[in-house]
C-alpha cells in the first residue's frame, strides 16, 4: 500500500512529466515565425525554373504552396533552429513534404514535393522577402 506522501510524490513527478511537452510543443517551428511576412519571391530551379510571387502573413504558409488554404494534418518531421521538414496530408486532395532552411529572416531554401490532384509535384526554390504584400 503506498503512502500519501509517496502518493503525492508521483503525482508531483507525474505532473512535471505531462507538463513538459506541452511546454516544448510552445516552440514547434519557430524557425518560420522569424521569416519576414510580405511579398516573397520563390526562384524555381531546375527544369520548371521560373519566377513566383507569394503574399506570405506567416512562414508557416510556405509549408502548404501546393495546397494553399487547405485543412491538412500535418507531421514535424524535423525541427531545427535553421531548418524544418514537415510532411502533410490533405486527405482527398493529395500530400507533400516541405523542407525549409532559413538563411536570413528575408532568405529561405525551401524542397517540397508529393501529390496534388492525383498528379506529382517536386520543386526547390529560392525563396527572397522583396516587399511589402500588394493591396
Amino acid at each position: 500500500m503506498i503512502s500519501a506522501k509517496g502518493f503525492l510524490a508521483v503525482a508531483a513527478c507525474v505532473a512535471g512529466a505531462v507538463a513538459v511537452p506541452a511546454i516544448g510543443q510552445a516552440g514547434r517551428l519557430a524557425m518560420l515565425d522569424t521569416l519576414e511576412p510580405g511579398s516573397w519571391a520563390l526562384r524555381l530551379r531546375g527544369a520548371g525554373s521560373g519566377e513566383d510571387r507569394v503574399c506570405v502573413r506567416s512562414g508557416r504558409e510556405l509549408i502548404q504552396l501546393r495546397h494553399p488554404g487547405e485543412d491538412c494534418r500535418q507531421v514535424v518531421v524535423a525541427d531545427r533552429p535553421g531548418e524544418v521538414t514537415v510532411q502533410y496530408t490533405c486527405p482527398g486532395r493529395g500530400y507533400g513534404r516541405t523542407t525549409i532552411r532559413r538563411e536570413t529572416d528575408g532568405l529561405i531554401q525551401l524542397d517540397s514535393q508529393g501529390i496534388r490532384a492525383g498528379h506529382p509535384f517536386a520543386f526547390a526554390a529560392e525563396g527572397r522577402r522583396v516587399g511589402a504584400c500588394a493591396p
